[in-house]
């Protein structure tokens, strides 16, 4: 867009103009009749009384295209203000269109023109001056050319510093939006990896337990109460901690969040998998307390390793070693064993519940926040092992002692 343009114009903007055009040239027309009818005391002739105003009205038709054609209008009304006093008015409301565009090479043309056809105006009625009035003659014109150029121009500038507003609250809107979208897929995300983090594991393990009950018939009364009290006590816990999180979506900025896991909590979260079947073993050699940021991400890893070992490796052995002290790092690894084979295991025939994907993408994210490193792959007995390396800087209490 050029940064000279005109903003479209209301009907107020569109009567003013020619209406002082009009008020202009009827003042000039007026006093240029009293000062014939002075000197000539015959009165005006009839060029005056009937050309003089239909030129100018023809000039104030003009100016509708001035925004189209501001150059050649002003030009044009500029020539008819010779013989038309009223057209004077509407030839200097043209003068202040073109200073809007405010380029220089055109406003000086069309202000030069002005003050010739000035000159030559004061001829075409024969009104006397005195020899010594030329500066008069001059300086009129001049001046009220200039006037016209500085307000054209004002308005000009007004009209590039609105558009730039405009364009830079536009702008802003739209960094606002893109802003906006950002955080809610942010937020989106979020809450996937937090309902992710806190369902699957316990889904998981109730799925399980499912499975062992509708492939397995040969079950004793004892293990079929186990199994079913797994996996009504797996789905009443996962039901609370659904709640807790829909709660922290919910609740209030001043509403404190429910306690976060922490390292503290890997032995029950290891129990409660080992109640479900799986047989796993936890080895901690753990120096001092880490940082809340790093406990709940060496949580979280445990939590997705024994959640896909249940998934992908039902009746597997399940080792979890987790150590580290302060001022170095905290290792943390799941590692589990081919699937096992064995039909009298409860956790042997399962059928393998739906894998969304996502659940190491996440692990990833979130280790990746926490500063540390995540690794995952196959190993060569088809088991497979899950390892975090996460940073555990000292604390001042630590550094003290």
């Amino acid at each position: 867009m050029n940064p000279g343009a005109a903003p479209p114009l209301g009907w107020w903007r569109q009567t003013w103009r020619p209406a002082a055009a009009a008020a202009v040239g009827a003042s000039g027309w007026f006093s240029t009749g009293v000062v014939l009818a002075r000197e000539q005391g015959t009165g005006a002739d009839s060029w005056f009384l009937v050309g003089d105003p239909l030129v100018g009205l023809g000039c104030l038709v003009l100016l509708l295209w001035r925004r189209r054609f501001p150059v050649t209008v002003a030009l044009v009304t500029t020539a008819a203000s010779i013989p038309s006093a009223i057209a004077s008015g509407a030839a200097l409301v043209a003068l202040g269109s073109v200073a809007t565009r405010r380029r220089p090479v055109e406003i000086g043309a069309v202000a030069a023109a002005h003050v010739v056809a000035s000159q030559f105006a004061l001829q075409f009625y024969a009104v006397d001056s005195p020899p010594d009035a030329w500066w008069l003659r001059l300086t009129l014109p001049v001046l009220t050319a200039g006037i016209a150029v500085a307000l054209g121009t004002a308005v000009g500038a007004r009209r590039v510093e609105v558009r730039s507003l405009r364009d830079r609250a536009e702008s802003a809107e739209r960094e606002q939006s893109a802003r906006a979208a950002q955080a809610r897929a942010l937020e989106r995300n979020r809450i996937a990896r937090e309902m992710h983090d806190v369902l699957a594991h316990r889904i998981s393990l109730v799925a399980m337990q499912a499975g062992v009950l509708d492939h397995r018939d040969n079950l004793r009364a004892e293990e079929s109460r186990v199994l079913v009290r797994g996996i009504a006590e797996g789905s009443h816990q996962a039901l609370e901690e659904l709640r807790d999180v829909l709660g922290v979506l919910r609740a209030d900025p001043g509403r404190p969040e429910p306690p976060q896991p922490s390292l503290d909590g890997i032995p029950g979260l290891v129990a409660d998998t080992r109640a479900s079947g799986l047989d796993v073993t936890l080895t901690t050699t753990v120096a001092g307390t880490p940082p809340d940021l790093v406990g709940r991400t060496c949580y979280r890893v445990v939590q997705e390793g024994l959640t896909n070992a249940a998934k992908h490796a039902p009746g597997a052995r399940v080792r979890v070693t987790v150590e580290g002290a302060a001022g170095d790092r905290l290792e943390v690894g799941v590692h589990n064993a081919p699937a096992a084979r064995d039909s009298s295991s409860l956790t042997a025939e399962l059928a393998p519940p739906p894998a969304s994907g996502f659940g190491l993408l996440g692990l990833g994210e979130r280790v990746g926040l926490a500063g540390g490193e995540l690794s995952h792959h196959p190993t060569p007995g088809n088991g497979y092992v899950l390892t975090a390396r996460l940073p555990w800087p000292n604390t001042p209490h630590e550094r003290k002692a």
